[in-house]
């Protein structure tokens, strides 16, 4: 699995111009799956994530996670993370998980964020969004399960 994620004052996903998904602070995710992914894979990136120290402390350090801050998260789903562009120029998605296997994964992922006590949006799996978000920071990483 493969998570771009991003520090957010808020943000917002949208099909066919209606809102699917919203938060206020927190993190956007753009969640990958790849064909070798697993469940352990899910619980180890929800985990990292939702305890990534990256929100500021009292002195203005990074030194808190999302679990302790009461910050929400968007999870999207986007396979295009997956895209290998080392050869050609047409990315290349063999790496991808097929539809069917991504969507239990990326259901499996929100499901464990929940499970931490933290509020969770989705994107509409499969469907063309439109993400928009209010970077804060900028802070943005990049994580891998393998």
């Amino acid at each position: 699995m493969r998570a771009v994620v991003q520090r957010v004052t808020a943000s917002e996903v949208r099909v066919r111009d209606q809102t699917v998904g919203q938060i206020g602070p927190g993190l956007l995710v753009l969640l990958g799956v790849s064909r070798l992914d697993e469940e352990k894979d899910a619980d180890y990136l929800a985990d990292k994530i939702t305890h990534l120290r990256i929100f500021e402390d009292d002195a203005g350090k990074m030194n808190r996670p999302l679990i302790d801050t009461g910050g929400e998260m968007l999870v999207v789903s986007q396979f295009t993370l997956l895209g290998d562009c080392r050869k050609g120029r047409r990315p290349s998605f063999v790496e991808a998980a097929p539809p069917e296997k991504a969507a239990r994964l990326y259901n499996y992922f929100v499901d464990q964020v929940r499970l931490k006590g933290i509020l969770v949006a989705t994107g509409q799996f499969q469907a063309r969004m439109a993400v928009s978000l209010l970077n804060d920071g900028p802070v943005t990483l990049i994580l891998e399960s393998k």
